[in-house]
This record gives C-alpha cells, sequence and structure tokens, in this order.
C-alpha cells in the first residue's frame, strides 16, 4: 500500500515544498524540521493500525477505562539522512525501540553504484511493527537491501516505510522485492528517475542540506 500525505493533508505539501524550495533549503534548521513534521504526521497515522489495549487509568476523581499502545514500535533509521525524520517519530512515538542502519551508495569509477550496508543496531523485530525513516526513496535498493537483511531470521507484524519524497519506481521495486506486507508513506511521488539513480525534480541529497556536504565514496 502506498500512501501519498500531500492527497490528504494540506500542511504536508507546504513542508515538502520548503524542503524543495533552493532559497529555504538554506535553512538547515527548517530543512531538518519539516522531515521531522511529515514524520510526526505520517506517526500519528500509523498509530491508528495499531492494536491498542483497554486499561484502567486512576483519576483524581476516579477510575477511566483507556485505550493505549499494546506494544512499541521498533523506529529504523538509515543513517544518516533518515536522522530528522527518525526524530520525527520519536517525538510521537516516545517509547518506541530503535534501530541504527548504514546503507549508502558506494559509487563505482564507471558511475554505477552498489548499495554499501556496513552496520546494523536492531532489538528484535519478530512480530512487532517496524518503521524506516529515509527521507528519499529514490531506486529502493537500500531500503530492499535493509528490509531483507532485517527480515532474514526474524518476520515484524507490519513494516513501514516513511519518506518525505519517493519516486514511482523506487515504490514498484519495493512492492517487487519485498511483498504486499508494507505500508509506504510519502510526502509526495516524482515520476522521473535519472540515469544515476536521483529523484526528478526532487529536492536534492537530503543528508547534505540536513547535515552538510560529505567526502564522495
Amino acid at each position: 500500500m502506498v500512501i501519498n500525505l500531500s492527497e490528504q493533508h494540506s500542511l504536508i505539501s507546504n513542508w515538502v515544498s520548503e524542503l524543495r524550495n533552493t532559497e529555504v533549503q538554506n535553512d538547515r534548521m527548517r530543512f531538518r524540521r519539516n522531515l521531522e513534521r511529515i514524520a510526526e504526521v505520517a506517526a500519528y497515522e500509523i498509530s491508528k493500525s495499531m492494536a491498542f489495549n483497554e486499561v484502567d487509568i486512576q483519576t483524581p476523581l476516579g477510575i477511566h477505562s483507556s485505550k493505549v499502545l499494546a506494544s512499541q514500535p521498533i523506529i529504523a533509521a538509515i543513517l544518516r539522512a533518515g536522522l530528522p525524520m527518525h526524530q520525527g517519530m520519536l517525538n510521537y512515538f516516545d517509547r518506541a525501540d530503535n534501530a541504527f542502519v548504514s546503507a549508502y551508495r558506494k559509487h563505482n569509477r564507471d558511475g554505477s553504484f552498489e548499495i554499501a550496508l556496513e552496520y546494523i543496531s536492531c532489538p528484535s523485530i519478530d512480530n512487532r511493527v517496524l518503521i524506516l525513516c529515509d527521507p528519499m526513496l529514490a531506486t529502493g535498493a537500500s531500503l530492499v537491501k535493509t528490509i531483507h537483511m532485517m527480515t532474514e531470521d526474524a518476520e515484524p507484524s507490519q513494516i513501514h516505510i516513511v519518506c518525505a519524497i519517493a519516486s514511482s519506481i523506487g515504490i514498484e521495486f519495493i512492492e517487487r522485492e519485498c511483498g504486499s506486507n508494507i505500508t509506504i508513506w510519502c510526502g509526495d511521488i516524482d515520476e522521473e528517475l535519472t540515469a544515476k539513480g536521483y529523484i526528478v525534480p526532487g529536492l536534492g541529497d537530503a543528508g547534505d542540506l540536513a547535515f552538510g556536504t560529505k567526502m564522495q565514496s
């Protein structure tokens, strides 16, 4: 399932437009905060699909039967670009367990690239809700490799991917390689990828815009 949040929430459209805007992008704090906001809305929407238990809560004047989350999700950030969205998730799922994944494009001299996945720190995801945060879903290769590695010996109850902008090609690749037990939440969807696998019109390099430029690998 794919959910384009821009079609449901006018504020999401506003935040995505600021993420894309080259003038607004100069404000790194605003860029990071807009990524957080998109993730916060996605967190709220994801919570509607999760299991809740009824518990009796003591108030100053009596007892109230309240609904609370049956279990906390696992929030996974694709380093480094996924950190602002990870924080947005934590703003709402403040007791969640956390995972961190180092997945990046390792470029070859001929212009091609491979996905290097060198580090995963993660609790058990078996029968848990897993939420993966990565601002740009371009080719989908890094997310597919991450999902395959994380689910080798465990089966989450739900898998959610949260991104700011997704390409149609990347969405199709994830659905083809990872099956139907995945919901993709995106701030907007773009149709085009360049020959080098960059989203057009996209917004540029989310990691660089959030945290500064890096040396090329």
